[in-house]
């Protein structure tokens, strides 16, 4: 199951984190893992190339099954980045709808 972690500070999204794996296909046939995979780097490419914040990204090249990032303090505020790690949100949200056996979000507003 991959786990999606929603992270905020100051009542804004400042990243995310995605663990495990969906285990809903054979590998390379994985729907939600590839929706999901999708998503989540749009999202850093957007973030990065388009909103041009700084952000910290940290995966494990080796096995998957671990991203997570999140923005720099000075970037919360930044609109467009919201509106990226917002778009995430809902689109994980979309995801998890469709494919609940395989996805779990967490909402980490502390």
């Amino acid at each position: 199951m991959i786990k999606a972690s929603f992270f905020y500070s100051e009542g804004q999204l400042n990243g995310f984190e995605l663990k495990g794996h969906a285990d809903s296909g054979e590998y390379g046939q994985d729907i939600v893992c590839a929706a999901v995979s999708a998503l989540a780097i749009s999202t850093i490419n957007g973030l990065e190339q388009l909103a041009k914040v700084q952000l910290y990204v940290d995966a494990n090249e080796q096995n998957g099954g671990f991203l997570q990032a999140r923005l720099a303090d000075s970037a919360i505020n930044d609109e467009a980045a919201q509106l990226l790690l917002t778009n995430f949100r809902l689109g994980i949200g979309d995801v998890t709808k469709n494919y609940s056996d395989y996805i779990e979000i967490i909402e980490d507003k502390s």
